[in-house]
């Protein structure tokens, strides 16, 4: 105990809610971190496109992206929790006031897996409408030209009729499992619309399927089905234990590569201009069951044992399959790594990173 307040205390954390971010990973030692040291103080010349979130999954993918496809006339800036919360307007007020961005990319939010969204609802609701909401303000305060903003299959209806698309995403309760999360996402919609509406903002939102790739969260407890079955096998192997999936392994979804999502979300903010979201997936026909997905990971992880099945676990939503068309017709030579490539790419990285990587 002595040591968990000594740690809170380091931290800079006064109340019961920064203490209950602290404890769950969302708060970091605010107090003693700089500014990250490539924020601008000065405002710049041409474009310069702030990424929030730019420390996690599709942050870190979207810098790899560009750093691959520099543009002379652009100036990327990639902060993390560390740089600011989000959640406190005036420190996001300051990140804005630093960096003065023409283009933002809003990828920061308060996420987890399955167990972690139906422990922490509250929460998962509260800390995301505060974060959204203090970027959407700035970005009008600062006259930013363009606003994306990321939203996810998971927050479109339980009961609903499939292929899902762009315009269902209102019309029914999201699975009760992530209900805090999905209904806080949902409003960036609504806020997209009414900015648009009222003020002539140019803010719109995507919406990618089951994400995932190098730089992941693959913590077992509170990490995504894959990163966390990633992290599984790499342990049975280690220990000659065995590889189980939580639940059934039944369950269908469409997964996309870090590294795609990223692409999409650069051309979304140079080409894409409609305030009403767009589905960034791939088409039905590479929705996987998550037993085929541990499959695909055992393979790429060289483990030749049995994959067993915990069916006492919970499987969250049976399908949420996605229509990709309007994306495919705007975009129709865009091409998505399939999931054996993708799994392998991240099961390397994350075996040459298991020291350093999120777990």
């Amino acid at each position: 105990m002595e040591s968990i307040l000594a740690a809170t205390k380091d931290a800079g954390i006064s109340t019961i809610e920064e203490a209950i971010a602290f404890t769950l990973g969302y708060k970091s030692a605010m107090a003693s971190s700089s500014p990250s040291s490539q924020i601008p103080s000065k405002a710049q010349s041409g474009t310069v496109v702030l990424v929030t979130g730019g420390t996690g999954l599709v942050g870190k993918a979207v810098q790899e992206v560009i750093e691959a496809e520099a543009r002379a006339d652009e100036k990327w800036v990639f902060v993390g929790s560390k740089d600011a919360d989000l959640r406190n307007f005036d420190a996001t007020h300051a990140l804005f006031a630093r960096v003065r961005p023409t283009h933002v990319i809003h990828l920061a939010a308060f996420v987890g897996g399955l167990f972690r969204n139906l422990k922490y609802k509250t929460e998962f609701f509260r800390y995301n409408v505060q974060m959204n909401d203090a970027v959407m303000q700035c970005c009008k305060e600062f006259n930013v030209k363009k606003l994306v903003s990321c939203l996810s299959t998971c927050i479109f209806p339980d009961k609903t009729t499939y292929p899902i698309n762009e315009t269902m995403l209102h019309n029914g309760a999201p699975h009760t499992s992530n209900e805090g999360y999905a209904h806080a996402k949902r409003m960036i919609d609504v806020m997209n619309r009414m900015y648009n509406a009222q003020y002539g903002c140019k803010f719109t939102s995507v919406i990618p399927t089951n994400i995932y790739g190098k730089h992941d969260n693959f913590s077992i407890q509170d990490g995504h089905v894959i990163p966390g079955l990633i992290h599984k096998c790499y342990k049975a192997k280690q220990s000659g234990g065995d590889f189980t999936v939580w639940g059934t392994g039944k369950p269908m979804r469409q997964f996309i590569y870090s590294l795609d999502l990223a692409r999409l979300m650069v051309w979304v903010m140079r080409k894409y201009d409609d305030p009403d979201p767009i589905i960034l997936s791939v088409g039905e026909k590479e929705e996987v069951s998550i037993a085929d997905v541990a499959g695909h990971i055992a393979k790429a992880m060289s483990f030749s044992r049995a994959v067993k099945k915990d069916t006492t676990k919970s499987d969250g939503q049976f399908k949420k399959t996605a229509d990709n068309s309007k994306l495919m017709k705007l975009y129709p030579d865009f091409k998505f790594t399939s999931i054996a490539d993708g799994l392998k790419e991240t099961v390397q990285w994350f075996e040459k990173n298991y020291d350093a990587a999120r777990k």
